[in-house]
Formats: structure tokens, sequence, C-alpha cells
């Protein structure tokens, strides 16, 4: 064996085990105790995750001049120091712009330059023929999910787009993934808020509430079930939006959602802070109420919410977020996050009993795997899978802190909170790219996964 992770505690979404692994080059060749290797790795007290999946980063996302902070060298240097080996982003096209160029211009801004294996969504910014037959191809060539959107200029799409579109994922087996909110309620709340001189950002979540999100996705789920098609709803929020799923799959449809941390941890009441500090939470849709965060945790638990993700869409607060001082509507909206989700997850589900050590590697690893076609590549420690592994310290505390973290931003949404539990070392295809807190890999090192077709029954 070239390496033996030994005495550790391996963790999947299937088993708890104590037992050695042993590495072949890129893969997991043997779980079993008594392994030998030449180069050992002592885990001994500490757990061995597979390497985390984020399936919603937004890296080098440009609106209009601005381009989000993090690109694909740093952005994926954060990821990997906080336990996530694959991150899945997103094509950048607009209404009208050619797919095929689409794929091939982010192919080029991602490759030689990752630091962490990473997939692509297709953005679906319209129905037209063109876009369907290049859809069919891109299917074929491993792009096996794609992004819709029912709101934002250049990317909202007409129920009759979105019902062609669901028709012709569901044909290719592509996964969609939907932000769901109504863009004609978010115009109206917001010119109505601006009138009354309402410009500040704690008037955000005004012009988005909780019904904004929960019509559009009892709408795309009515469209999917005309139609047979799966669909994946994209950073749920809310109760309001959650019983509109849960609605769907009693009708019999497969519908699958992610959350993520921010709408676990943080609340509207950030947008009070003081002066402008608000725009730091900035976001789409918004931070909701207290009240939703036990329904999403244990939303989380019980398997209502399949998928904890980031949305990560960092901006610079004191360059970029201020472009919003005189109108909260022209804040970017996003935050920074792709560092910290495994951390305070770990820490606020495991550590704190709303989800066990098999559930949160399910919804943090294994169910993005599976249902973006990654796995058992990914997701997973099995014989065969890439050894992408997270050995991990569940005693070690850190305070979070943008001073001290990898993200490329000037802020941190958790700056100060202590969590317990980090990783120790990190390891994609057998490397080691993380010891310590401290990345050793190189940009670059990352590749292109392919994607296999979404298995959708009818």
């Amino acid at each position: 064996m070239d390496c033996a992770i030994k005495n550790g505690t391996i963790v999947t979404a299937e088993r708890i085990v104590k037992a050695d692994i042993g590495i072949q080059g890129e893969k997991v060749a043997a779980i079993e105790p008594g392994l030998k290797g030449d180069k050992i790795i002592d885990a001994s007290g500490l757990y061995v995750f597979p390497g985390f999946i984020d399936p919603h980063v937004h890296l080098l996302m440009a609106i209009g001049d601005l381009i989000s902070s993090d690109d694909f060298t740093t952005g994926t240097i954060a990821a990997a120091c906080g336990g996530t080996t694959t991150v899945i982003d997103f094509t950048e096209n607009y209404r009208g712009d050619d797919l095929l160029e689409g794929v091939k211009t982010r192919r080029a801004q991602a490759d030689g330059k990752v630091a962490v294996d990473y997939s692509l969504h297709l953005t679906l910014a319209d129905a037209t023929d063109k876009t369907l037959e290049q859809l069919s191809l891109l299917a074929q060539e491993g792009y096996a999910s794609a992004k819709l959107y029912t709101t934002y200029e250049g990317l909202r799409l007409q129920d009759g787009e979105i019902l062609r579109l669901l028709a012709a994922t569901r044909d290719c087996g592509v996964l969609p993934m939907i932000h769901t909110e109504n863009n004609d309620a978010i115009a109206y709340l917001t010119a109505e808020l601006l009138r009354q001189g309402k410009t500040a950002p704690k008037y955000h979540p005004m012009s988005r509430p909780p019904l904004v999100e929960a019509e559009a996705a009892n709408r795309v789920t009515i469209l999917a079930q005309l139609v047979n098609a799966p669909l994946y709803i994209a950073h749920l929020t809310c109760r309001e939006t959650l019983e509109r799923v849960q609605a769907a799959r009693q009708r019999g449809q497969k519908v699958y959602a992610e959350t993520c941390p921010q709408y676990l941890l943080l609340s509207q009441d950030d947008y009070e802070r003081p002066g402008f500090e608000g725009a730091k939470f900035v976001l789409s849709p918004p931070l909701r109420d207290k009240s939703n965060w036990g329904v999403l945790w244990s939303a989380l638990a019980d398997g209502a919410l399949q998928v904890v993700a980031t949305d990560h869409c960092p901006w610079y607060y004191e360059t970029q977020k201020v472009r919003g001082r005189d109108s909260f509507a022209k804040i970017p909206n996003g935050a920074p996050g792709i560092e910290t989700r495994v951390p305070l997850l770990f820490s606020e589900g495991v550590g704190k009993g709303r989800l066990s050590l098999q559930r949160f590697v399910e919804v943090c690893a294994t169910a993005p795997a599976r249902l973006f076609g990654l796995y058992p590549r990914k997701g997973t420690i099995a014989v065969g899978s890439d050894a992408d592994l997270v050995i991990y310290d569940p005693d070690k505390e850190v305070t979070l802190s943008y001073k001290t973290l990898h993200q490329r931003v000037d802020y941190c949404p958790y700056e100060g909170r202590v969590v317990r539990g980090y990783p120790r070392t990190v390891l994609l295809r057998g490397q080691v790219i993380v010891e310590d807190g401290h990345f050793i890999g190189y940009a670059g090192q990352g590749q292109f996964i392919p994607g296999k077709a979404f298995a959708f029954q009818s």
C-alpha cells in the first residue's frame, strides 16, 4: 500500500467501524484491521470521513461589473481547509448565450486552477431548440445536472419554458436544480419598499418573504408533476416551502431539497446590526425568522431535507457590498461559507445532538454524490472509491474569523463563533492536501469529475 490510515473510526452514511484504510494510487484499496503502508497516518481518537461535497457554490461569478471575491483557486483552497474535496459550480451563461460556449468558458476558468475536484451544473437560461439539443449532447459528456431560475433578469424562465426544460432534463437523465422565488412578487414588494423610503439592508427580507419562495416552489413542483420530472429545490429556507415540497412528495413526486448553514444558524435579526452591517447578510432567499431553525434541523434529521450546501458567493463588504448604501436592492447578493459548512454542521449538528454522525455524512457527502452522479467514486469510503478522506478531530476548538480562514473576503458571517470539531488532515485522491489547518496541496491538483445520468424511475 502507498499509504495506510490506521486506528481511526471510519464513518460513512451506512456504517461506523474501527478499521484501517489502505490507499493505492488514487483509490481506496482495502478497509480492514492491521494494514501496512509505505506511509502511515495515525488517526487514533479521530474520525475518518469521506471527503465532503458542496454541490452549490459560485466562484468567480460576475454580476454586472462586479466579480465575486473567491476565484477557482482561492475558493477551492478554502473548501479543502474546511474538509470539502469536491465542489459543484455552474456555467455562467445567460438568456441567448450558447450553452456549449458557456461550458467551454467555465472549464477554461477552472481547469488547472482548482485545488479540489469539481463538476458543473449547466445553467439553462432559455428553452430554445438549440439549447435543448446542446443539453442532450452535454448530458452524454457527464453534465448530469442543470440550474433553472424563476427570478433574476437574464436567467428567469417563464412557466412554458420551465415545462419544456423539465421534460428535456427528464429525457436525458439530468437532474434540474431550481431557485424558487416569485419574480413579480419581488419586483412589486421591492418597488413599494423603496417608494416608502425603506432602503436599508433590513428591508431586504421584506422584499422576499417566505411566501415568495413557497409560491414558486409550489408552482414548479406542479409543473414537474405535469411532465413527470424529478426536481431538486435549491437553498430551502423556511417551513412554508418545506410544506410545499412535502405536499409534492405526498403526491408521489421525486422532489429533493437542500438547505444551507446560514438558514440553520443565522436569522433576519442579523439585518438589524448597526450601521450598514446588515449588508453582510444580504443573500437570496434571505435569512428567516429563528422559528424556522428547529423546523429545518428536524427536516435534516428525518430525511425531509437531503443535502446541506453553502451557496457560497462572497463579496467584499468594504468595496462591493457598499454599492447598495442607498438601496438594499443594489447590494450584491451572497455570502461566504465554503470553508465553514462542515465544522458548523459537525459542531451544531452532531455536537448538539441534532444529527447523528452517519446523517451528518449523508447530508454533507453521500446524498450530494448520489444525486449528482458522482457516487460511489465520491461520497463514501469503499474499496475502489477515490481516496478523498477527511481525518477529523472531534475535540479541536476553533474560533471562526475572516482573519484566519482562507476564504478571500473581508468578513465572516460567523465571526467569533467557536466550533468544536475540525479537520486535521484532508486527502484528495490519496494525496494529503491539508495538514493541521494548512493547505499543502497546489492549485491545479483538482480535476473535472463527470457525473452519471440521474436514474429517475417513473
